[in-house]
């Protein structure tokens, strides 16, 4: 009866985790594993005018507080006329295309950064195609006036010239409600971060007092890699001081339960992918309002709103913004914004693993070599962790001695449970053994285990740098899926040096998990993986000293699955 029950246990806690796994997934904007749910596909008919399928709505974003008043109007006839023309610009490490139907950033590539297994293309992140939509737009509300749909005219070069630290881009509407609207783009060299001045000049013979929207607008696809087999969150992000780092989930802003600080006077608005993130940015001490919305279809909008000075006829006022389009580099964007370096989300980990990145950092700049760096990282932790490790290793070497005196108990009191452990319990009192003695030093070091898992998941640092022979690239699955056998092998090593339980259900659970979650390595980037099989391979060293020590020489031992 035992036996029956605790298979029933195992089986659900194997039922729980499968449905855990699902869950985590869901809650990153993945689809389920195992039990995906079918979701209809969006689509979009393509408007008139040549503009993409999905594009944005013609409508600018309005303040929760806002009437139909505030929603920009239609452009003036004469500015109908302006032909429409996509600028394409160029740094040493930006390639942008420009829309000049608003000023928009329309579509960006990493020049530095190429694809997975395509190293001739760089990696595109704002983009406006049938297959995707992500733009940085702008402009203003509070009447008709112009904004992300206003056709205006471009001043400007499109490549950064030899030995200029400045790309200096200009967009200027015409009057639209009595207001021209120019935004003026300035790109640096070797910067993802580009200023954007938008200053407002009043060309009608009224006082006005517009108020100036940033927004970027997204669809809700996964970013292009992404995996079932780990979940990295994709998605609008906002970061006030009040309340630090809040994501927001595309389902709760289309549920209208979306949670985030609505005020503040600092801050910024995020879109976030894993690796690379946008980011339109305000300076501290300006108030201003952020808002997520669903801009139709499977598209979404999140940014802010700030008001822009009263303006007397004749006058112009500008709003010094910046605008971020580029990797997730933790020190370049620690340089930028604060808090910006949190779109490279660690999750609850944070705190223990930005220490560890920073110790990763430093071991590359002195190795050169980022796969020798984590296997050097890991050994340090180890090493942090030695005595904690030998006091778990020891207690699990007193009960692997002391199994075939159990074994024979429970054999020969198998109809009696209630006596058999009360018995197991006098022979634990007796051999001075604690069954939980192995698992509680081990469990105060999972954390910063995990924690060290998603600073090698998040950093950009590992796509496209190479370890030895045939990986060359750490953010990339094993081709030959050498790592991945190797890891297996040594987590059922590491296995059968371990105590079996008494129970054979348990002790073929054991083994059975081990090879469960193997399977998932399989697929995962090499870097983890090395990580992985370094802590093993040290784990088992420790092991095998301490149980040769203590008089329990490692004997390997198999299941029987009959």
């Amino acid at each position: 009866m035992n036996d029956i029950r605790r298979t029933i246990l195992w089986v659900i806690f194997a039922f729980s985790l499968i449905m855990l796994w699902d869950q985590w997934q869901v809650h990153n904007g993945r689809s389920a594993t195992f039990f995906p749910r079918s979701t209809p596909v969006a689509t979009a008919e393509a408007p008139a005018g040549g503009q993409a399928a999905g594009a944005p709505a013609t409508t600018a974003p309005s303040m929760p507080t806002a009437t139909a008043a505030t929603s920009p109007q239609a452009v003036p006839e004469g500015a109908l006329t302006m032909p429409r023309e996509r600028i394409e610009v160029r740094t040493d490490v930006l390639k942008l295309v420009f829309d000049t139907e608003g000023g928009a950033v329309i579509r960006s590539e990493f020049l530095k950064y190429p694809e997975q297994g395509q190293s001739d293309q760089p990696v595109v992140l704002l983009d406006t195609s049938p297959e995707h939509v992500y733009q940085a737009q702008s402009g203003l509300i509070g009447g008709a006036f112009p904004n992300h749909k206003t056709p205006m005219t471009f001043q400007g070069e499109r490549q950064l010239p030899d030995g200029a630290d400045q790309l200096v881009l200009r967009f200027e509407s015409a009057d639209v409600g009595g207001l021209r609207l120019v935004k003026t783009y300035t790109l640096h060299r070797g910067s993802y971060v580009m200023d954007v001045a938008h200053e407002v000049i009043n060309a009608s013979g009224a006082p006005l007092q517009p108020k100036l929207y940033l927004q970027l607008v997204r669809d809700d696809s996964s970013a292009p890699g992404a995996t079932s087999f780990y979940s990295t969150f994709t998605g609008p992000a906002f970061y006030t001081e009040e309340k630090r780092y809040q994501k927001v989930d595309f389902k709760d802003i289309a549920k209208d339960k979306a949670e985030f600080v609505r005020e503040a006077p600092d801050g910024y608005v995020a879109m976030v992918q894993h690796y690379f993130a946008s980011a339109w940015l305000l300076g501290s001490g300006i108030e201003r309002e952020n808002f997520a919305r669903k801009a139709g279809g499977n598209l979404y909008a999140a940014g802010m709103i700030t008001s822009v000075a009263s303006l007397a006829p004749g006058a112009s006022a500008t709003v010094a913004t910046r605008l971020f389009v580029g990797p997730q580099e933790e020190k370049m964007l620690e340089g930028i914004a604060p808090g910006l370096e949190l779109v490279k989300d660690y999750g609850w980990f944070t705190i223990l693993a930005k220490p560890l990145y920073w110790l990763l950092d430093q071991l590359e700049h002195v190795i050169g070599n980022w796969g020798w760096s984590i296997v050097a990282l890991v050994v340090l932790l180890k090493l942090a962790f030695y005595w904690l490790n030998a006091k778990a290793y020891a207690s699990m070497a007193k009960m692997k001695a002391l199994n075939p005196k159990i074994t024979a108990m429970r054999e020969r009191l198998k109809d009696k449970p209630q006596q058999m452990q009360q018995e197991m319990m006098r022979m634990y009192r007796e051999e001075k053994v604690n069954p939980m003695g192995g698992c509680l030093p081990i469990a105060v070091q999972i954390p910063v285990f995990i924690a060290l898992y998603w600073v090698l998941l998040s950093s950009v640092e590992m796509r496209g740098a190479p370890w030895i022979g045939w990986i060359h690239d750490l953010s990339a699955r094993d081709p030959y899926f050498i790592l991945p056998i190797a890891m297996t092998l040594t987590t059922l090593l590491q296995t059968s040096l371990n105590p079996l339980p008494p129970d054979p259900m348990q002790a073929k659970m054991m083994w059975l998990m081990p090879l469960v979650f193997s399977v998932m390595f399989f697929f995962f980037p090499a870097g983890l993986v090395l990580y992985w099989i370094t802590n093993n391979i040290l784990s088992i060293a420790q092991q095998w000293v301490i149980n040769t020590r203590m008089g329990v020489p490692p004997k390997f031992h198999l299941p029987k699955f009959s």
